[in-house]
């Protein structure tokens, strides 16, 4: 069944997923712009092949390339990476032109789909950073703290993550905001249980948040709840998933959403903190090596490039 939205936008977690980001191939896009139209084709070919493995993918583009593939529309919030700073943390868009966001319940199948994307970009990209990744226990980060806890659910992940009519020309498509955060455990388990709680905002162990009242204004769960002009609050839909090897262990931070904007202010939150500066404290523990700001297309788009 081919729906209007990619296939990796959606679906429930995973238990493994790979993050390949990409540079363009200046003079390939030729190429590239075939393997885009084709893509479609290939992730269902192989999720009919591995039926009982859940597969699932996205592919998206910056705005750096984006004018190479569709010199005369693109959507409405395409933008680069947000920049911020504070006294002792810093995010800025690092290199990544493209990238696939593979999920299944199979290693074998999720790289099986990947090698046969890259093959069918046929010399078009050029690898910036490949990242495979794990469900932990009962999807928890390795901080020990259940990730995703708010994520919506049902109808509303929809609604939160897919483009409107208002971009009638890339409704169903969805922004991909993407860091790889690389964390200091050895001092995060230096911390106490209590400590570690009021980083979070969140129990441990229970996965149950803090009353509103007794949350630090440091908080991680204080700095990313957000609420609109109308009071409703701000939601993204997150796939985020550890990645670990015995020398470097951290988070993928994945989001999708129908507009940049409510990850731009999530992230302003914790990093410029508020009226007070009260910036994040998680921020302590982990820094963010990468950020990238990608466009998930609609699949009546990637078929369009056939033409």
């Amino acid at each position: 069944m081919t729906h209007a939205f990619q296939t990796g936008i959606i679906p429930e977690a995973s238990s493994d997923a790979l993050f390949v980001t990409f540079n363009l191939v200046r003079d390939r896009v030729a190429q590239a712009k075939q393997a885009l139209a084709a893509s479609t084709g290939i992730i269902q070919a192989i999720e009919q092949q591995f039926p009982d493995a859940s597969l699932c993918a996205s592919i998206g583009l910056n705005h750096a390339v984006w004018p190479l593939f569709d010199d005369a529309k693109q959507p409405s919030g395409l933008a680069p990476f947000p920049h911020f700073k504070n006294q002792s943390v810093e995010v800025n868009e690092t290199a990544g032109e493209l990238v696939f966001h593979i999920r299944s319940m199979r290693r074998d199948v999720t790289f099986q789909l990947a090698n046969a994307l890259y093959q069918a970009f046929d010399q078009s990209l050029e690898i910036v950073e490949e990242v495979s990744c794990f469900k932990y226990l009962d999807n928890r980060d390795l901080t020990g703290f259940v990730d995703g806890t708010e994520n919506p659910e049902g109808e509303q992940r929809q609604q939160v993550a897919l483009v409107g009519k208002e971009d009638p020309d890339f409704e169903h498509g969805s922004y991909l905001n993407l860091m790889r955060f690389v964390h200091d455990l050895e001092k995060w388990e230096h911390q106490d249980l209590k400590s570690q709680e009021d980083v979070y905002g969140r129990t441990k162990y229970a996965n149950e948040e803090y009353p509103s009242a007794q949350k630090s204004p440091h908080a991680h769960t204080k700095r990313t709840s957000l609420k609109d002009a109308n009071g409703q609050s701000l939601e993204i839909l997150r796939h985020s998933m550890p990645f670990a090897s015995l020398t470097e262990k951290g988070l993928m931070f994945a989001s999708y959403s129908k507009t940049p904007s409510v990850f731009n202010l999530m992230l302003e939150s914790m990093i410029k903190g508020d009226e007070e500066g009260h910036t994040d404290h998680l921020m302590t523990f982990t820094t963010a090596h990468t950020g990238n700001a990608f466009f998930i297309p609609p699949t009546s788009w990637l078929a369009s490039l056939a033409d």
